[in-house]
């Protein structure tokens, strides 16, 4: 009784004006077209699964380029969008992009990418500009006081173990090094699936589990939020959707963009909502974080930790 009290107060904590019920839900493009399918005749019916099934290709075309590809006119577009009840045709490319994005693979993204007649030089530009993109949606969207939350849960927490697989591997690893550097008991486990089991199978409901996964989600991930929240454990999802499976199944959630142009997320908006994070953790208990850094203040002065130049060298290699 007293897990669940406790978990239905760190949910509330966290709980977003809409909420969640934890269970999977389609994009919305998926739900408005299922409900709409008796309101379309066979014709408009081919015409959107058409779309979607091309959604590399068609998520950023206007209605008349879009007309043009399927060789029809451009109200007959509309039309449809509308009777998938879409107000304006942005508002169904808006979440045609999500669609795709929820089913992106590297080959796709990358096979879409490789269309446009760019140079090299363009291609890095491009990435450079979505990083920043992504920096600038974060600082805009991001929901600070989940952030805040988040630290003081860490804070009142036994053991912090931070769940990210694969390429999110290197955030996690990032989240856990520097919570430990401010005195908190916070890990990234690594290696077989059934180690990561057997770290989750030991938490209670006075840890913490933040996991850490994007678009689809990895599936050792996901079920290291499930088995936690079986066992009351708290648990905290950084991902790039509200409707991605970390999203639905933590008791709270980040949602840092990762979008980019190439094969791979782009993780400087994570990255940067994992620094604030260190921020928020280090500032809502200043004191206590300056008694574990005063220690090592010495050590960067003048500790052998760090690389010197032998005495007399000249800076010639041998």
């Amino acid at each position: 009784m007293k897990s669940s009290n406790s978990r239905k107060k760190i949910r509330n904590a966290f709980q977003s004006p809409d909420g969640h019920n934890g269970k999977a839900s389609p994009t919305t493009l998926d739900t408005r077209f299922a409900k709409a399918r008796q309101k379309l005749n066979p014709r408009r019916q081919r015409l959107v699964r058409a779309i979607l099934d091309s959604a590399d290709e068609t998520c950023f075309l206007s209605s008349r380029e879009m007309a043009k590809r399927f060789h029809i006119d451009a109200t007959t577009i509309l039309r449809t969008t509308q009777v998938l009840g879409y107000g304006s045709f942005a508002d169904f490319a808006a979440d045609l992009r999500q669609y795709f994005v929820s089913r992106i693979t590297p080959y796709t993204a990358l096979k879409a990418a490789t269309r446009e007649k760019r140079s090299v030089v363009d291609h890095v530009d491009d990435s450079l500009d979505k990083a920043i993109d992504n920096l600038n949606i974060l600082k805009s969207d991001l929901d600070r006081r989940r952030v805040i939350e988040l630290a003081k849960l860490i804070k009142r927490s036994r053991h912090v173990l931070v769940v990210g697989l694969d390429f999110a591997s290197s955030l996690s690893y990032y989240l856990a090094y520097g919570l430990l550097a401010l005195g908190f008991d916070a890990e990234a486990p690594i290696g077989t699936s059934g180690n990561l089991q057997y770290k989750v199978e030991v938490l209670t409901s006075k840890d913490v589990l933040v996991a850490i996964s994007f678009g689809q989600c990895l599936r050792d991930t996901v079920e290291s939020v499930l088995r936690a929240r079986k066992q009351g454990v708290p648990t905290f999802g950084i991902t790039d959707g509200s409707t991605s499976p970390i999203a639905r199944y933590c008791d709270a959630h980040l949602v840092t963009p990762v979008v980019s142009p190439s094969f791979l997320n782009s993780y400087v908006a994570p990255l940067a909502a994992i620094s604030a994070i260190h921020v928020a953790c280090a500032h809502i208990d200043p004191k206590r974080s300056l008694n574990r850094l005063r220690p090592t203040d010495r050590e960067y002065a003048s500790g052998h930790r760090w690389y010197r130049e032998p005495k007399g060298f000249n800076g010639d290699l041998p």
